[in-house]
């Protein structure tokens, strides 16, 4: 393989829609997953505001969803996809799909960074005639706040994994080249180079979310 200004441009556009599927998701899914992750805090049996039935229901909803692996949802999903996207294949339709299977992930990665917070600094906020969401809000999310940005940096790298194994359905990014090229025209090299640049992007994502983490983190001060 000659990396012409074909090839180059090829890449240059496989990350920029990686970075896309991968930017887009993470924040749908973060829109969807942080309050399913705080609903199964609060509502827990010794949450600030515990329902139980309600907290079972949606824990075992959020398992089934967890337990399906991706490329199966990848394609149970296509009807949905094609109606909220209007096609099956592109970084857009790849990202119903990613969200889908990113938000209960995300949710329980959630719930376990704020179950983290130590439970006398909630307890003093209810001493001091604190609210549920104000508890939430000014005590629950920003005491966990070093250990959601660290949560963060493995799911949007998992989403990142993800989005390539779209690839094989044609969801665009380095994935749908790494499949094109690496593996239907037998092409070695040009999947070495994708995958080098998705070993790249996820270091890159790591160190900013771990770094993020550390100056949040008021015991390191």
């Amino acid at each position: 393989m000659q990396f012409d200004s074909t090839t180059i441009n090829m890449l240059i556009k496989g990350i920029g829609e990686t970075f896309y599927m991968v930017l887009l998701s993470s924040a749908l899914s973060y829109i969807i997953g942080i309050p399913l992750g705080i609903a199964l805090v609060v509502t827990d049996k010794d949450g600030i505001s515990p329902v139980p039935v309600f907290n079972r229901v949606l824990g075992v909803v959020i398992n089934l969803l967890r337990s399906v692996p991706f490329i199966i949802l990848l394609i149970m999903v296509i009807p949905i996809t094609r109606l909220i996207v209007g096609k099956i294949y592109g970084s857009n339709a790849t990202v119903v799909p990613l969200v889908i299977s990113a938000s209960p992930y995300i949710a329980r990665m959630v719930e376990s960074s704020l179950k983290e917070v130590d439970a006398g600094v909630i307890e003093a906020a209810k001493s001091m005639g604190a609210s549920t969401w104000q508890i939430i809000v000014k005590v629950l999310l920003p005491e966990a706040k070093p250990s959601l940005l660290v949560g963060a940096a493995i799911s949007v790298t998992t989403i990142l994994g993800y989005s390539a194994m779209a690839g094989f359905t044609g969801g665009g990014g380095l994935g749908d080249i790494a499949i094109r090229y690496g593996y239907h025209r037998y092409q070695t090299d040009m999947m070495l180079v994708t995958v080098v640049l998705l070993v790249i992007i996820v270091q890159l994502i790591q160190e900013i979310f771990m770094r993020m983490s550390r100056r949040s983190d008021k015991r390191i001060r």
